[in-house]
């Protein structure tokens, strides 16, 4: 079974500071994931490398806040429907 931290990394591509994020370049995740939890990276995860354990972990720490979308898109990822 996938680990829901693992899943999570892929959102952001680390930037300037002042540059918006990139959320296609990342190796990690799907479509789905991309579509509906990049806009909660850039809210609460803004500046990490979407493939570090520090996004990860910053999404681990605000799950209770992201959106409804981007969790069923977690959902499906971590029960292998998101593949």
């Amino acid at each position: 079974m996938r680990s829901i931290i693992l899943a999570l990394g892929f959102i952001v591509v680390a930037a300037p500071v002042l540059a918006a994020p990139d959320a296609s370049a990342s190796k990690r995740g799907n479509k789905d994931l991309k579509t509906y939890c990049s806009g909660d990276a850039v809210t609460f995860c803004s500046g990490n490398d979407p493939d570090s354990p520090e996004m990860d972990a910053c999404f681990k720490k605000n799950m209770d806040k992201i959106s409804e979308n981007c969790r069923r898109a977690i959902t499906a990822y971590k029960s292998g429907g998101g593949k």
